[in-house]
């Protein structure tokens, strides 16, 4: 098995630290799940980067994946959630696109996973106009999943469980370690490896309070926004963690 990956911070696993440095993330997760749940060495790319519209991944990272040697058997890609906290927002034309990669994956013979993020709107600044996009998002990504026999669809932004805080990072718009593995764990059940869902039982924190928000706003909305602002992008000179393949053995721990 070949497997690639696509897309911006929840693919490159923002929010999950490497053991040995860097990031892990649920992809990472996933290529080790599969490598063990086949019992064979998988190959293993991920092309995607933090910041990453989904323009500039389907322009940019599709077609490189498409021309990797040799060519992948599956493909998980994730887009859209980068757009969806900007002015401008249309789903149809994000629907487009996604009908580009569909189609794209069908002509090369590979499987697509297609998966949404989890839900992080109850604790995000204008959640509510964030939820409404993604509504309409999950609404057209289901329908391409049913329509299409090479596409499965991966609903993690219905996940109740992982709306609670449990399994966000403090910046709340990127999991956690324990969010991560479990989007590992849904993605590869859907690929055909079994895998039992993680969870925290424990009790959720009670709100920050008005200082514990001021913080937040002051070390994470304020950033975001100065971004914005000036045109840059978290992601600004930044490659891809795993350009080309890399063998992942049946007892990785990658």
């Amino acid at each position: 098995m070949r497997y690639v990956a696509l897309g911006d911070s929840f693919t490159e696993g923002v929010g999950d630290p490497a053991p040995g440095g860097g990031l892990r993330g649920w992809a990472d997760l996933v290529a080790a799940g599969l490598a063990a749940g086949r019992d064979e060495p998988v190959h293993y790319a991920n092309l995607a980067i933090r910041g990453r519209l989904i323009d500039q991944i389907v322009d940019q990272q599709l077609p490189a994946a498409l021309a990797l040697e040799p060519a992948p058997t599956v493909m998980t890609f994730n887009g859209g959630g980068n757009d969806m906290m900007r002015a401008g927002w249309d789903t149809g034309h994000v629907v487009d696109l996604c009908l580009r990669v569909v189609a794209a994956t069908a002509d090369a013979g590979v499987s697509l996973i297609m998966l949404s993020g989890p839900d992080p709107t109850a604790r995000l600044p204008r959640g509510r106009v964030f939820a409404d996009r993604a509504d309409a998002m999950m609404a057209a990504l289901h329908d391409l999943g049913e329509r299409h026999d090479h596409v499965t669809f991966v609903h993690n932004y219905g996940d109740a469980e992982m709306r609670r805080a449990a399994y966000w990072s403090p910046d709340r718009l990127h999991l956690n370690p324990l969010g991560h593995s479990r989007v590992a764990a849904r993605v590869l059940t859907a690929m055909g490896v079994p895998t039992d869902l993680p969870r925290d039982d424990a009790p959720d924190p009670s709100a920050p309070g008005v200082l514990g928000e001021a913080r937040y706003v002051a070390t994470y909305v304020l950033p975001w926004l100065a971004r914005r602002l000036t045109g840059r992008s978290s992601g600004d000179g930044r490659e891809p963690k795993h350009p080309g393949w890399v063998e992942v053995p049946r007892a990785s721990s990658l």
